[in-house]
């Protein structure tokens, strides 16, 4: 099976090359990629050891932040290697002081993972959530490198556990050890013989309650909702838009809206502020000219997010209409209630939350705009909603301990 794996990832590798030349994102895989051994052989130091951390784009970085964190304190003479699958998490953090290295992970070749493996010389290789890559486990574990994946969380439907899933389970039990999120994932590795694992929760709880106790200042953000009621859109797609955008057109209620669309192409910017008919800005123009005489506030660039959610009194968080439900937990460590669309399935914490009724999924306009103002209107109904979101946060905290116990462990044993 190693043959024609290994020739399936020369192909594709080599039809990067023509398909880079009509989508942006497919260039800069390839391109990205281009330079990663002279950008490791540049910025490598020789006399520090080096732990090597894996994420396929920026949602798993930032589920394994708190735990790359916690190394950098425990071990400030380690350099940490970031490396990215997905350009969509490289470009947004290439310029991160979070890190000492980042690059992008070269494609799964044997001689990539050669080549990579003698550079970086890992004392251990941490692997996020869903990154299993046969030929970079295989290697790992012919040089002895203890590999790990955190925050796993297994389903019926994955490979491993289907009768034709022999090579990726083989590639799955290179691990020395996994980190899961919950009991189910423990049973299903235990279904096909693979015991090495722990209950160790999911680190995202971990670090949204670290970007609740930073809860760094946005100034032009706190200057534009200044006392109002606000609502905020997080990652929102076309599809949650349709719903949104009626809403803020139609309600009489004074209140403030922030959107931050998943997709801020200069084509889309424009066609949701078209569609919107109440004073709107972008982020862009409140930064350039400070005016706050508005309702709505479209966010036209990365990375802020997580902070914004600290200035809403309800939020509506996209991907439920759509491809997937976006991070539900960055809203609901505030202390706020939730909306969401109706395709949650598959999304723990939003399938407890909404059990819990911290959450609200709708499935309709009609819906939404009922459960909207209801939450607006009711402002004890409001605080009891956010309670439980932040009550169900903080008891389940203290996966980044866990996971640092073990590899402290496997440390002074290696």
């Amino acid at each position: 099976m190693y043959f024609f794996y290994n020739l399936l990832v020369s192909l594709v590798g080599i039809l990067l090359i023509p398909a880079s030349f009509f989508n942006r994102k497919l260039r800069l895989f390839h391109t990205g990629r281009r330079t990663v051994f002279a950008s490791l052989e540049k910025q490598l130091l020789s006399d520090h050891p080096r732990i090597w951390v894996h994420a396929a784009s920026l949602g798993e970085y930032e589920q394994g932040l708190p735990v790359i964190k916690t190394l950098k304190s425990a071990y400030p003479n380690y350099q940490i290697v970031v490396t990215f699958f997905s350009p969509s998490g490289y470009e947004v953090k290439k310029g991160s002081k979070e890190v000492d290295l980042l690059t992008y992970l070269p494609l799964d070749t044997q001689s990539n993972c050669k080549r990579f493996l003698d550079l970086v010389q890992p004392e251990i290789a941490i692997f996020i959530k869903y990154e299993i890559w046969p030929n970079y486990l295989r290697e790992l574990k012919r040089r002895n490198i203890p590999a790990v994946l955190i925050s796993a969380i297994f389903t019926k439907k994955q490979i491993y556990f289907k009768p034709y899933g022999g090579f990726m389970l083989k590639a799955l039990e290179q691990f020395q050890h996994f980190f899961v999120q919950d009991q189910k994932s423990g049973r299903l590795l235990e279904g096909i013989g693979v015991e090495n694992y722990t209950v160790s929760g999911d680190t995202r709880f971990d670090r949204v309650t670290e970007i609740l106790k930073q809860k760094e200042p946005l100034p032009e953000v706190a200057n534009f909702v200044q006392d109002r009621p606000c609502v905020i859109a997080g990652s929102t797609w076309p599809e949650d838009e349709k719903i949104l955008v009626p809403y803020i057109n139609n309600t009489e209620k004074t209140i403030k809206f922030i959107l931050v669309p998943h997709d801020i192409k200069k084509e889309h910017i424009q066609s949701l502020t078209k569609s919107i008919q109440k004073p709107v800005t972008t982020y862009s123009e409140l930064q350039a000219s400070g005016k706050t005489d508005f309702s709505v506030l479209i966010v036209d660039t990365i990375g802020l997010l997580t902070r914004i959610y600290q200035f809403g009194q309800v939020a509506y968080v996209g991907g439920g209409f759509a491809t997937g439900l976006h991070n539900t937990l960055e809203p609901a460590v505030y202390g706020i209630p939730v909306i969401i669309g109706p395709k949650y399935e598959g999304f723990r914490e939003a399938e407890e939350l909404v059990a819990l009724k911290g959450i609200y999924s709708v499935a309709s306009a009609k819906a939404f705009n009922k459960t909207l103002d209801t939450l607006l209107d009711n402002e004890e109904l409001r605080n009891s909603t956010g309670n439980i979101n932040s009550n169900y946060i903080n008891q389940n905290i203290g996966a980044t301990r866990k996971i640092l116990d073990y590899l402290q462990n496997t440390r002074s044993n290696s």
